[in-house]
Parts: structure tokens; C-alpha cells; sequence
């Protein structure tokens, strides 16, 4: 749930900071104080749409922090650390942005037992017009802050950001409200397998279609690489011959040279091997005189050795330079085809050798093509046959919890002032001839939820037709709506915060009393925030905070205070209209009988 949220420099708000805790927490004050305002720094640190314009007149930037406590127990059901935070962690995870992924699994292990984990999301919007997206401290795209927020925060009322009017979010909320998660697994896991079943079935039939060109391209690649007996490293033995073959001549000529000065020498010089022998004669001499420099005569006589150990080295090497132009034109061709091979199959020999393993792989696979595509067929042919039954299950056990859903709606939608409103969900089902079997022997389109479309349907006022939700009325209306399915839905759906804005437009006291009390219900099962001018509906709160609009050097700005009880009992007062005696004493009853309520309410442990 969100338990802190810092904005600074966001339209006429300078700096705030807000501490909330679970249940119902309730806003108050008079119209343009900024209330609505804060409620926009949520849904932009969630990545809403901002501009420039939203920054306080004089400011050069905005920033606003919201923290949010991810393994939350402070709620009857668990919503708050429950299954609808274990998305954010998968995101996190997928994005790397957890410093220990491995503590992060503990609150989805045991929710209320492992320390407190939160998470940051910050959100930076500059004058020039640019922003800055954090999670954790760390800088996101907006569009991964848009995508971490809507598992955290729902917002109802004057905002775009309705999930509960996204179609495609209908039928996971009712398959929850019916309780379908394990069958809705088991049918996923055929379906996965029936998707793979298809994929090389394609495969398959694709190459047995292709058999004969394929077949005779394979066969030849194969053959040609084949035939060349190639080996990983003869390249480079092949470069090193092709050069001492081109550069005979010059190396034999050298060879020789150097022969010629160790062993044969001319009259003006003599050889090194004979001017090393003299050398060594002459340090004999010496060492027999003073014993104490033998080693030089060693040392000579050791250089004399490697000299003709050199000679003898040179002189075999001669022998072994060919001038073979025959051998230079085979070693040139052979390389010409082992560049051709690497051009055609890859950048090394390893690579062509690899080709050929790989092609010799897909002729054996197209022999065996029809052997396989009959496995296959009749693989699919069975998923098709449980997916069919397990498809049909689900769509009857929606249906009847559609029926049941329909019927809590319209109870919720009478309570809140819609009267004779009626509530539906449509179910669409469309043909395919390569879809699931159906009982009137037609086959139907699925996909990884089965073979229902649903939408939910509404009509607001008696006498008009269902329409879909989405085209339903706005404002304090479709606020009551969204009311009226949280409550019913509220162990279906797993946003842990639900933000109302402005719910009470349209309604009076007595209705104002009845969604304060479906509010504070629904804030046992979720973190409620919501934005009233009703003290009926503020008398609930678990939380209440007033906002008040102040000019301070000759600067609008919007404060916020929580209200203990005594300025709790003065702003209800206000509320209903000033601070008479007989309003507070009315203030005094709204609060007392909202607890009164509350009380009867509340689970009996």
C-alpha cells in the first residue's frame, strides 16, 4: 500500500509530505484547496500525463515521491502483499532493478512474517518540458513506471486511469470473483503444449512440402562439404606452405649466405666458425695459466657448438626448400576452396563443418517427415479434445458466477441511489474451423483464457437498455459504479490502493452515509483514499486530512493537516455548513453513528 508521498513544486502545492496508513483515508476541504491536486501527483508519479504547466508558477522543476510498503498484512484479505504485488516483483526482477531478488520472494511466501519491503517510484518533470522516471533510485522508462503503477494504484472518478473499463480486464475479474485459478492453470498448460504441438507441426509440414528442392539442396551442401575432408586447422598449415613455397628463392639464398659465413669464409675473412675455433685455442691457453677464468674457455667452446649445431641446421633447411611452382598452385587452389566453403557456411572452418552436421540433422528429420506429422496430428487432435471440455467447463462456471455477480451489483447500485440500475455481463463466443470442438458439433475460437469474450454491461437508469461500461455516464456516477464493483469484486481484484475522487457528485446525506460505510468495508481489503465534500462520508475515515488553499507572501499554496478529533468534529461541522453549535452537535451524531457502523462491521475475531 502507499505510505508516503512527497511532491514538491507541482501547481500550487510548494512541498508536502503525507504519511498514510491502511483502512480508509478521507480528504476534505473547500472547492479549488488542492485536493484533486494531490490526487494528480499520484496518478503522475504513476506515469501519468504531465507538462510544464503542472510545475508551480516559478519553479524550474517539480518532483514527487511515492513510497509504497509491497508485503503489507495491516488488511483483512492480504490485498496489499497478496497476489497482485507479485506482478511488480516479476517487473522488477525482468528489469533488474531488485538489489536481492531472493529476499523479494518472502513477503509472496509468507505475507505478514518476512521484514517490511518497499519500493520508489519517483517521477521528475522540468520546465523545459522533459521528465525523469525513477524505481528504487534508479531511472526507468515511463512507460515501465506506467506499467509498475497499475499493479499498485487504481484511480476512479475524474482520471483516465479506469482499469475497471478496460474490457480486457473483465473476464480475469470474474474468473476470480468465480474462484477458476486452478482450472484456468491446468487449461493453460494445455494450451501452451497445444500451441508447441503447432509450431512443429508447421515445421514439419512445411519441410515435407519443401521435401524434393529441399532434400536436393541439403544433398548437395552436404556432398560438398564432405568431399572437401576438411580439418579445423590446415588453413593456417596451408598459408604458412603457400609462403616458404612463393619465397624459395629468397630464403635459399639467405640460408646459404649465412652458411657461407659460418663455415666457408674468404681470404680477406675468414669464417665465424674458424675465427670461434682460434678464439677457443687461445682461451685454452689462458685457462691452463689462471684456472680461475676456465669458464670463459667453457663459454667459447659452447658458442663454438651452437655455431655448428647452426650450420648443421641451415644446411637441412636447404634441403627442405622446395621450388615446387606445381605444389604452390595446389596449396592456392585448396585455399580458394576452403574460402568458398567459409563463404557459403560460415566464417570459419568450424562453421562449415557445423553446417554439414546441421544439414545431414534436416535430412534424416525430412525422411522421417510423415512418421512424425501422424504423431503429431493425432497429439493435437487430442488437445484439442481436453481443451474443448475444459473450455466448456470454464464458460459454465462463469456463467453461473456472471449470474450471481449481476445480482450483488444491483444490490450494491441500490444502495448507492440507482435504483431499478441493472447490471450484466455479455458473453461472445465466435467460430474458427481450426478452433476447440463445441457440443453442436462447431468448432470455436480460444486463446489462453478459453473460448469466452466478456464484457460488462450496464444500465444506469431503469428503462434503458445494457450498454457496455465503458460508454456508461461520468463523473460522480461512474464513481458509484466503480464503488459498487470494488465492493463486490473486492477479493477478486488485487490493486492493493483504490483512489475515489469527487464520489459523492450527485449524491445527498443519507446515500453519502451508505458509500462511507461500503468505503470503510471496502478499506479492510484495500487502502482507500478518497476525495469528499460530504461529512457523512468523511465521518468514516480512518484517516482524515483537510486541505487547505493559503496565501503567504503573496503566494497561493495548499497545506495539509491530519485532524485528530477534536478539529476532526470542527471540520465535519464546517461541513455542513459553519461552526454553529447545532452544527457540531450534528457533526458529533455523523461521526458517532459512522463508528457505530464501522463497528458493526467489523470482523468479529
Amino acid at each position: 500500500m502507499l505510505v508516503e508521498l512527497r511532491i514538491e513544486n507541482f501547481a500550487i502545492i510548494h512541498r508536502l509530505e503525507l504519511e498514510f496508513e491502511a483502512g480508509l483515508i478521507t480528504f476534505t476541504g473547500e472547492t479549488g484547496a488542492g485536493k484533486s491536486i494531490i490526487l494528480d501527483a499520484i496518478e503522475a508519479v504513476l506515469g501519468g500525463k504531465v507538462d510544464a504547466g503542472s510545475l508551480r508558477s516559478g519553479a524550474d522543476r517539480a518532483n514527487i515521491e511515492a513510497t509504497f510498503r509491497l508485503n503489507d498484512s495491516s488488511l483483512a484479505n492480504g490485498s496489499a502483499g497478496g497476489p497482485g504485488v507479485a506482478p511488480v516483483i516479476e517487473i522488477l526482477k525482468r528489469e533488474d532493478l531488485l538489489d536481492d531478488p531472493d529476499q523479494w520472494a518472502a513477503p509472496m511466501e509468507s505475507p505478514g512474517k518476512a521484514a517490511a519491503l518497499y519500493l520508489t517510484l519517483q517521477r521528475d518533470i522540468r520546465r523545459e518540458g522533459r521528465t525523469t522516471a525513477r524505481v528504487n533510485g534508479r531511472s526507468v522508462s515511463l512507460g515501465l513506471l506506467r506499467e509498475v503503477g497499475a499493479f499498485l494504484v487504481d484511480i476512479h472518478g475524474q482520471s483516465e486511469h479506469l482499469s475497471l473499463l478496460n474490457v480486457r480486464h473483465h473476464l480475469g475479474l470474474l474468473d476470480r470473483y468465480a474462484g477458476l485459478e486452478e482450472p484456468l492453470n491446468r487449461y493453460g498448460e494445455d494450451y501452451r503444449r497445444l500451441l508447441a504441438v503447432r509450431r512443429e507441426l508447421d515445421e514439419v509440414r512445411q519441410a515435407e512440402q519443401d521435401a524434393a528442392r529441399r532434400t536436393d539442396l541439403l544433398n548437395y551442401q552436404v556432398n560438398e562439404i564432405e568431399s572437401a575432408n576438411l580439418h579445423p586447422d590446415e588453413e593456417e598449415t596451408l598459408r604458412q606452405d603457400r609462403t616458404r613455397l612463393a619465397n624459395a628463392e629468397n630464403l635459399a639464398s639467405l640460408a646459404q649466405a649465412t652458411l657461407a659465413l659460418l663455415e666457408e669464409g674468404t681470404p680477406e675473412s675468414p669464417a665465424v666458425s674458424d675465427l670461434v675455433g682460434q678464439a677457443v685455442h687461445h682461451l685454452s691457453a689462458l685457462s691452463r695459466i689462471d684456472a680461475s677464468r676456465a669458464h670463459l674457455y667453457e663459454q667459447a667452446e659452447l658458442v663454438l657448438d651452437q655455431l655448428a649445431e647452426l650450420s648443421r641446421e641451415l644446411s637441412a633447411y636447404l634441403e627442405e626448400v622446395e621450388f615446387n611452382p606445381h605444389r604452390l598452385e595446389q596449396i592456392e587452389e585448396r585455399l580458394d576452396l576452403i574460402q568458398n566453403l567459409k563463404r557459403k557456411y560460415g566464417g570459419s572452418l568450424e562453421a562449415v563443418l557445423a553446417y554439414a552436421v546441421q544439414a545431414r540433422r534436416q535430412l534424416e528429420t525430412i525422411a522421417h517427415a510423415s512418421e512424425r506429422i501422424a504423431e503429431l496430428e493425432a497429439e493435437e487432435t487430442n488437445l484439442l479434445e481436453q481443451l474443448g471440455k475444459q473450455a466448456q467447463a470454464l464458460s459454465q462456471e462463469r456463467r453461473q458466477a456472471a449470474g450471481r455477480l449481476s445480482k450483488s451489483m444491483e444490490a450494491e447500485l441500490n444502495d448507492l441511489n440507482m435504483a431499478g440500475a441493472r447490471f450484466a455481463v455479455d458473453f461472445q463466443t465466435r467460430y474458427d474451423s481450426s478452433g476447440l470442438p463445441a457440443p453442436d458439433g462447431r468448432r470455436l475460437a480460444f486463446d489462453s483464457t478459453g473460448i469466452d469474450r466478456v464484457e460488462f454491461l450496464i444500465a444506469p437508469n431503469p428503462g434503458e437498455g445494457l450498454k457496455p461500461l465503458v460508454k456508461t455516464a461520468s463523473g460522480g456516477e461512474t464513481s458509484r459504479l466503480m464503488l459498487a464493483l470494488k465492493n463486490v469484486l473486492a477479493q477478486a481484484d488485487y490493486v492493493p490502493t483504490l483512489i475515489f475522487d469527487e464520489i459523492d457528485q450527485g449524491i445527498g446525506g443519507r446515500v453519502g452515509m451508505i458509500v462511507g460505510q461500503k468505503l470503510w468495508n471496502l478499506g479492510r481489503q484495500h487502502q482507500v483514499l478518497c476525495v469528499t465534500h460530504l461529512p457523512q462520508l468523511a465521518a468514516f475515515g480512518d484517516q482524515h486530512f483537510r486541505v487547505l488553499k493559503q496565501v503567504e507572501g503573496g503566494r497561493t499554496m495548499t497545506h495539509v493537516e491530519q485532524l485528530n478529533d477534536t478539529n476532526r468534529l470542527e471540520e465535519l461541522a464546517q461541513m455542513l455548513g459553519n461552526l454553529s453549535d447545532a452544527n457540531r452537535v450534528a457533526a458529533n451524531e455523523t461521526l458517532n453513528m459512522a463508528r457505530q457502523r464501522a463497528e458493526q462491521l467489523r470482523p468479529q475475531t
